[in-house]
């Protein structure tokens, strides 16, 4: 049986490419009805031991690079509690069935992470399934295109993109913080927005520059703790967001040196390896996936 994560493949050919089917859902955006349907690493990710018995919390986990990431975590061997909004519950089952068949516990939390008291309800529901958090992911995020301008952004939504990608990461790694021991780690979800901003997602990827000055600051302070702190900045990627926030998927991604956006599974190894005791001296970095984009 060929094992497609390990067998030398042309990167530009071996996921699909632009151009895709027209379609449009409602946010938040589903799975099913996608076309091609994303690769969460279903079929192809194989774990070796590099987060035997880790305890992760990841936010956004029901879909996309939230579903591949506890996917290749559980098949490291972690135990993962991951948060979906209500109205992704069927998502969630899928994740949840994902991480249980890799023989680890799977904890889906409804949670809106707007909201500070949401946040430490999280956290507490995790120490009290896991005793600690060993990986706090924060990787849930809103975004809506915009092309009619900075004018078109309603106060409602621009409220939204602050206070999913900024406050709730905020409040969760502040709560998180006294149950992360020694060797812990942080990996936040920034992407290409945070250098190369396109106008139409001007408040998505102000979002996004924060999460790097986050990221670089806290990674500073928490050094002497023995915790690190980094981020993945990926370039575009083929998930139910897309659909849901974009006015036209039909070329999606064909701006990107290899022609085609990241699947989701393309991206769990990178979020692997910063948690890992692999990445034991990289602290403060952003591990660019952009599909060939130079960042700064």
């Amino acid at each position: 049986m060929t094992d497609p994560q390990h067998t030398r493949q042309n990167p530009a050919t071996q996921h699909p490419t632009p151009e895709f089917p027209s379609q449009d859902q409602p946010h938040p955006g589903w799975t099913g009805p996608m076309d091609p349907p994303p690769d969460h690493g279903e079929d192809s990710y194989r774990g070796t031991g590099r987060l035997t018995d880790r305890k992760a919390v990841i936010t956004g986990g029901d879909s996309g690079i939230g579903r591949a990431v506890a996917l290749a975590f559980a098949r490291e061997g972690a135990d993962v509690l991951f948060t979906h909004l209500q109205e992704e519950e069927n998502e969630a089952r899928e994740t949840a069935r994902l991480v249980e068949d890799a023989g680890r516990k799977a904890v889906a939390v409804s949670c809106d992470i707007r909201e500070e008291e949401n946040c430490r309800a999280l956290i507490e529901r995790a120490v009290a399934e896991f005793g600690r958090i060993d990986v706090l992911v924060n990787n849930a995020a809103y975004q809506m295109s915009q092309p009619d301008g900075i004018e078109a952004i309603p106060t409602e939504q621009f409220d939204r993109v602050m206070r999913t990608n900024l406050y709730g990461m905020f409040w969760l790694t502040k709560f998180a913080l006294p149950h992360i021991p020694e060797g812990g780690s942080v990996v936040n979800s920034t992407s290409v927005q945070a250098y190369k901003p396109s106008p139409h997602l001007l408040d998505y990827a102000m979002t996004k520059g924060a999460i790097v000055t986050f990221t670089q600051g806290l990674a500073q302070m928490l050094a002497e703790r023995g915790i690190r702190v980094n981020a993945v900045a990926p370039g575009p990627v083929w998930t139910p967001l897309i659909p849901a926030t974009m006015p036209d998927t039909a070329e999606f991604g064909k701006q990107s040196p290899l022609g085609r956006p990241a699947q989701p599974a393309e991206l769990a190894p990178a979020y692997v390896y910063l948690a890992s005791q692999e990445a034991s001296f990289i602290t403060g970095e952003i591990l660019n996936a952009t599909g060939g984009t130079p960042l700064p």
